[in-house]
């Protein structure tokens, strides 16, 4: 049950970003197939996540002291393009337009799924 919270709560935010970032696209043709496909596209991010960014923090992690952290946005905006790159392939109508929707894009997904986390207990 927990999953399944979790999947709504980062399908909810990736809306968000739909409505607040001009460069992320969801064309679905009825509000249903839309979310349906962000329900897709949270699964595909979560996985993305799983697997890529535990390699990624550990090979980059003397990027992360130097940036103080930074370096994590950047890491972010490249798992969002990532995702929207998947997403095409398996046709879902999921698009982020470039690297600067991609990083707002992941700045407007993590905030909105920290604030529903704390909203909604697990």
């Amino acid at each position: 049950m927990k999953i399944v919270i979790k999947i709504l709560i980062v399908a909810a935010a990736l809306w968000v970003a739909t409505e607040f970032v001009s460069g992320i696209t969801v064309s679905g043709r009825t509000a249903t197939m839309n979310v349906l496909t962000l329900i897709a596209v949270a699964i595909i991010f979560g996985v993305v996540n799983a697997v890529l960014k535990p390699i990624i923090k550990t090979i980059g992690c003397a990027f992360y002291i130097l940036t103080l952290g930074l370096f994590a946005l950047i890491v972010n905006a490249a798992l969002m393009l990532l995702t929207s790159w998947i997403a095409e392939q398996l046709t879902l109508p999921f698009h982020v337009a470039d690297f600067w929707a991609a990083l707002w894009g992941a700045i407007v997904v993590g905030v909105v799924s920290w604030v529903l986390d704390l909203i909604i207990p697990d």
